[in-house]
This record gives structure tokens, C-alpha cells and sequence, in this order.
């Protein structure tokens, strides 16, 4: 089992910068992908940005690219995710979560733990 905590919500303006942290504990191993996905109210689940393992390779959703940053360090079980230049429309609930196996998964259903969530909002 592991469990995952995200950290670093709150309100921001358009244009801020917000840095999230998942911090890991439990059976946590560094072989783990890990990934941020998001949900707004009225909305299905969507992927944000994943990481590989080691760290070497990333991947975004076409709304976090240019503007995310994921990011990990594994002597700490921790992913980040760095958001800058934000937009009204990135306020939603903001999720990390381990997949044990796959490349890059983008898929919410190739995760095998949640985290309970972090709120963002930005206010326009």
C-alpha cells in the first residue's frame, strides 16, 4: 500500500505561480510513475503531467504544457508540480497518483493509488 498527500493548494491570481507537492509513504519505491491529474466541479477526472521513475521523462496535457513543470525527488518520496502563469480555467481539485507499472499513463484507470486531493483555485 501507499499513500499519497498533496499539499500546496490555495487561491491564487491569474498570472500567479503555485507549487504543489505529493509527498509518498507507506511500501513507497522509487519504480513508481507518478502523475497529477485534476477535476473541476461538473467535470470528469483529467490528466495534468506525469513522471517516469528515475525522473528522465515527463509528459503534459496540452493545457500544462509550457506553463507545468512536474517533477521528482525521490530521496524525499515527493513529486511537485510547479504551475506557473495560471488561468481561471486551471481551478479544480488537483490529484497525484502512482501507477506500479507502464511507461507514461495517462490514463486515470492505469493508477493504482489516489491521493485525497488539493484545491486550487484562481481568481480572474
Amino acid at each position: 500500500q501507499v499513500q499519497l498527500v498533496e499539499s500546496g493548494g490555495g487561491l491564487v491570481q491569474a498570472g500567479g505561480s503555485l507549487r504543489l507537492s505529493c509527498a509518498a509513504s507507506g511500501h513507497t519505491s522509487s519504480s513508481y510513475v507518478m502523475g497529477w491529474f485534476r477535476q473541476a466541479p461538473g467535470k470528469k477526472r483529467e490528466f495534468v503531467a506525469v513522471i517516469s521513475w528515475s525522473g528522465g521523462s515527463t509528459y503534459y496535457a496540452d493545457s500544462a504544457k509550457g506553463r507545468f513543470t512536474i517533477s521528482r525527488d525521490n530521496a524525499k518520496n515527493t513529486v511537485y508540480l510547479q504551475m506557473n502563469s495560471l488561468k481561471a480555467e486551471d481551478t479544480a481539485v488537483y490529484y497525484c497518483a502512482a501507477a506500479a507499472a507502464g511507461l507514461l499513463p495517462y490514463g486515470a484507470g492505469e493508477y493504482d493509488y489516489w491521493g485525497q486531493g488539493t484545491q486550487v483555485t484562481v481568481s480572474s
